[in-house]
């Protein structure tokens, strides 16, 4: 499917109401932890594309839908929306084939992406909802801004009785002493992506430490990660806790960065097609890590490899 969507947005607001700079942490911490798998609608209703565009239109009356997704088997071959129906009616092709009237060019999500990627999509896109494909290519899901906010509702109220049924732990004895952790992070593997910065987070949680570091080490961890699912061959991330301060390391193989400098500007990215059809590949990660360090480096070869250091300050008064 290609990047570039081209079908008009529905009359309607989808924005989600998610600030990713000041909203609570228990809210960021589950739409980096769950994936869009978890929230989307899965019993998916769809139209075939030899229907006429007046079925495809009482489909969607009946089912008080303003889109519907055709497909071919299990295959996702194009969408209809409300503006093509009208648009139909308006050229007298309402008894015309979906095939023919159709949107080929549709913005897909993936399945085991997390769902912070779907939230960037719905605030980007104002369509009413995006047909969700698995690692196959075939349509298993659809999701809209009503199904993000109705888990992530769901998924707080958990939250919220589990934290209330946990005793509150003294965190004087574990501040004062250091911990290492280690991850192993693999090529495209999209679904396990997030998890190091998730567990990351929960550690800092036991100490007691501000939320705003948390965040900020959160992001730092989570693009870091992001970085080498996406560009390189395979590579390990390592936390440091320490009293005073969260060091971040990532080594990679892979490609290195011909120009370290280049690579730092917000929206430069070498990302492949594939990546980018995804949606992947924004080129912010290195430039977010570097805005919520407090000290950053990164050593890059071509051909070798990359390593990149993040320090955040536990008692660090740094703007965000």
């Amino acid at each position: 499917m290609s990047s570039e969507n081209t079908i008009p947005p529905d009359n309607q607001n989808n924005d989600i109401p998610i600030n990713t700079d000041d909203s609570p942490t228990v809210v960021l911490e589950l739409i980096y932890q769950l994936k869009i798998k978890d929230v989307m609608v899965t019993a998916v209703i769809s139209g075939k594309k030899d229907q006429t565009m007046r079925r495809i239109q009482a489909i969607m009356r009946e089912n008080r839908i303003t889109g519907i997704p055709i497909v071919e088997g299990q295959k996702l071959v194009g969408m209809v929306s409300i503006h093509d129906i009208i648009t139909a009616l308006d050229q007298g092709l309402i008894e015309s084939t979906a095939e023919e009237c159709m949107t080929r060019d549709i913005i897909v999500l993936q399945d085991d992406m997390p769902l912070s990627f779907a939230i960037s999509y719905l605030n980007k896109y104002n369509y009413g909802r995006f047909p969700v494909l698995n690692k196959n290519r075939e349509l298993v899901g659809i999701l809209s801004s009503m199904d993000v906010i109705r888990s992530l509702l769901v998924e707080m109220n958990r939250e919220v009785l589990r934290l209330e049924k946990m005793n509150k732990k003294e965190s004087d004895g574990i501040s004062s002493v250091s911990s290492e952790m280690a991850f192993t992070v693999a090529h495209y593997d999209f679904e396990q992506a997030g998890r190091a910065s998730t567990e990351i987070k929960k550690a800092l949680k036991q100490r007691n430490i501000d939320a705003k570091i948390i965040r900020r080490v959160a992001v730092a961890s989570y693009e870091l990660e992001i970085n080498i699912v996406v560009h390189s061959d395979g590579g390990s991330l390592h936390c440091s806790i320490q009293p005073d301060k969260v060091i971040i390391t990532v080594t990679d193989t892979g490609p290195g960065i011909a120009d370290v400098n280049q690579a730092l500007q917000e929206g430069w990215s070498t990302a492949n097609d594939y990546v980018r059809s995804m949606g992947w590949g924004a080129g912010m990660g290195l430039a977010n890590t570097k805005r919520n360090s407090d000290e950053f480096s990164i050593n890059s070869e071509v051909g070798v490899g990359t390593t990149v250091r993040s320090v955040v300050y536990i008692n660090s008064s740094k703007d965000e």
